[in-house]
């Protein structure tokens, strides 16, 4: 077996292609941490949608119940209304009689 033995042209090459690995290691990392970063934003707004979707079906919520309310309260003054309508028309029908 022969041995070969490193030239400096041939370090210099080496220590070339280490050092380019490693400035795209570094490049990778950065966009790791970018994309990190992305995520950790991502991840505040879908938290903050969460929020204002619970909100938003909250109110919903309560102005359906409100909505059933007023209806309610509705029903009832046109049931107080149509019996004091037939109130006055009995006492006209009454008064008309004498």
């Amino acid at each position: 077996m022969a041995v070969q033995r490193w030239t400096d042209e041939m370090l210099d090459e080496l220590a070339s292609t280490v050092s380019d690995v490693k400035d795209g290691i570094d490049g990778l990392r950065d966009r790791v941490d970018g994309l990190t970063d992305s995520v950790d934003g991502l991840r505040d707004s879908v938290d903050g949608l969460r929020v204002t979707t619970q909100a938003l079906l909250q109110l919903a919520a309560q102005s359906q119940q409100d909505m059933e309310l007023m209806k309610q309260r509705q029903e009832e003054n046109d049931q107080r209304f149509n019996i004091l309508l037939e109130e006055v028309r009995y006492l006209i029908r009454g008064n008309q009689d004498n």
